[in-house]
């Protein structure tokens, strides 16, 4: 996905005691590093909306809702309608947002909603705001804000942005460059009132087997809080949005659950209990199915909606650690995974 931060959000002064700092590449270990509380501390956090950022955290991590991910640029949208036989145009694009918004009963499985710029200002078919549709349904909307993937020089054809490629190193510089990115950006985000998605994104392309995710994974995670920290940022403040940790898309070795899809994955790490809130955020493993019900048709809307509910439905179970497919059609089971993706 990409940089993103959801709107709302009562002057504070919060102490940081701990973080875990990040080690380059080359060395595995991490640390944790504690203070006294009495000491004078860099990590102090100046958060002058520090309450409703925690609130407006807590809203959106609220037991069996996740985010519905909308935040296609038109040209992303694009390539959805043209999959359906359907023009790249604005009165379309607003059609398939407005089919998305609309579903009575989304709220309850969708606490928020990331939106394109277009989609901020849009208004449904029917003349209503989207951003309004969105709060009556009791859903936090959100914005994207990054402008997409930019060359980072000095590095192995890696790209800024906060996305990690394992086939290609990754190098340090470039988990340094979106560690401090992300930091930076999460900062700015609370600083005007603005709870930041935090996304350490890695890629999914390569041959790699899990456990090599999971050490890159470890490595990233471990440069973003630490920067995050140094940067004053408000941990409860702030949405956490990692990959999920599998097998690269090529490798040969699956893991468990044996069909990677999205909705399964979360169900599993909700098996047992977490030290943290884990739902989802999805944008093609909750609008599939839905965009080919729809087909662009106006007698296929309250079909395509129903599809959407049964998808959020679904993963609204999952994050109760209650999904069991059943009633799922073949469809909604297939991956989403897309080979060379350009974000």
């Amino acid at each position: 996905m990409a940089s993103t931060f959801l709107f709302q959000s009562s002057p504070a002064i919060l102490d940081k005691s701990e973080w875990v700092k990040g080690q380059t590449l080359r060395q595995p270990s991490v640390s944790v590093v504690r203070f006294s509380p009495g000491a004078p501390s860099a990590l102090t956090v100046r958060a002058s909306y520090a309450d409703e950022l925690v609130k407006t955290a807590k809203t959106v991590a609220s037991p069996g809702r996740g985010i519905l991910a909308m935040d296609e640029s038109n040209a992303t949208c694009g390539k959805r309608l043209a999959s359906i036989g359907l023009e790249n145009t604005e009165a379309n694009r607003q059609a398939y947002r407005t089919l998305l918004v609309t579903p009575p009963g989304l709220g309850n499985y969708i606490s928020g909603a990331i939106l394109f710029e277009e989609t901020l200002y849009q208004s449904t078919v029917d003349g209503k705001k989207i951003v309004d549709i969105l709060v009556e349904q009791g859903i936090v909307p959100g914005i994207k804000v990054d402008k997409g993937l930019v060359p980072l020089t000095g590095s192995n054809d890696e790209s800024w942005r906060t996305v990690v490629s394992i086939p290609n190193g990754p190098t340090a510089l470039a988990v340094k460059e979106a560690a401090w990115g992300l930091a930076r950006y999460a900062a700015i985000s609370q600083d005007n009132g603005l709870v930041p998605i935090v996304e350490p994104e890695i890629l999914l392309d390569g041959e790699h087997g899990i456990d090599r995710t999971f050490e890159v994974a470890k490595q990233v995670w471990a440069e973003v809080f630490f920067y995050l920290a140094q940067n004053n940022v408000l941990f409860e403040g702030i949405l956490l949005k990692p990959s999920m940790v599998t097998p690269g898309a090529d490798c040969k070795e699956r893991a468990t659950p044996q069909q990677v899809e999205a909705t399964l994955n979360l169900n599993a790490m909700n098996q047992s209990p977490n030290p943290w809130h884990v739902s989802f955020s999805y944008a093609r493993a909750l609008q599939n199915t839905c965009l080919k019900t729809w087909g662009g048709r106006p007698e296929n809307v309250k079909a395509a909606q129903d599809a959407l509910l049964l998808r959020a439905s679904a993963n609204s179970l999952a994050q109760l650690g209650k999904y069991t497919g059943e009633g799922e059609s073949e469809e909604a089971k297939k991956g989403m995974f897309v080979k060379g993706y350009v974000y």
